[in-house]
């Protein structure tokens, strides 16, 4: 599978927005967006005009794309699922994305970072109700217990990043046992409770082109 491996701050620097891909430096004032907040490229302070639909709609998904860290094919099946699902599709798609194996490690705190998260998954230290599991696109339903193995309690980046869990906050849906290392998953996401500024309509929209 192809992966991106440039610049994450360029990334964000694209989209003129954090997309929180860097852990503590997102938070910090060397923030690539904090410090320049205009795209990358000798063009970046230059650019004029009003975007089209068709390009608020493409950036809309690129942007959301890059915060859960999936490649196009990636996303666009998780799309195709959502759109089989009953009910709102675009909330389907945000619902499918936060239960991912990676981003429920990231949002209990166990991970800095979305691509720190995948990488204790794959590296096999987490753990869903005992079972170890390497797949960071596996999914989570209510009930599941999410926890970091007994062996891999002792690795820094774990322990610095679940003390600093505090700074993110952990969201409702989910219920962090800090001394444990683990948490569980009390219920589905709501659209209430993701807080990044997401358009997901506009996706529905460009895949429905």
């Amino acid at each position: 599978m192809a992966r991106y491996r440039g610049s994450v701050c360029r990334l964000c620097r694209r989209e003129v927005q954090k997309l929180y891909l860097k852990g503590d430096r997102c938070y910090s004032d060397k923030c690539a967006v904090e410090r320049r907040a205009f795209p990358p490229g000798q063009h970046g302070q230059s650019r004029r005009g009003k975007m089209s639909d068709y390009g608020l709609q493409l950036r809309e998904k690129q942007k959301v794309k890059r915060i859960y860290g999936l490649a196009e094919k990636q996303f666009k099946l998780t799309y195709k699922r959502a759109a089989r699902m009953k009910g709102v599709t675009g909330h389907n798609l945000l619902m499918l994305l936060e239960l991912r194996l990676d981003n429920v490690v990231y949002r209990l705190g166990f991970a800095s970072s979305r691509a720190q998260a995948r990488q204790w998954v794959r590296h096999g230290h987490v753990q869903v109700n005992g079972r170890r599991v390497n797949i960071p696109s596996a999914r989570v339903k209510p009930g599941d217990v999410v926890s970091v193995r007994e062996k891999s309690r002792k690795i820094p980046q774990i322990v610095e990043s679940l003390e600093a869990v505090a700074r993110r906050t952990v969201p409702t849906w989910l219920e962090l046992d800090a001394e444990n290392f683990s948490g569980t998953v009390k219920a589905l996401p709501s659209r209430e409770e993701l807080t990044m500024p997401m358009q997901e309509q506009l996706i529905v929209e460009l895949y429905s082109r």
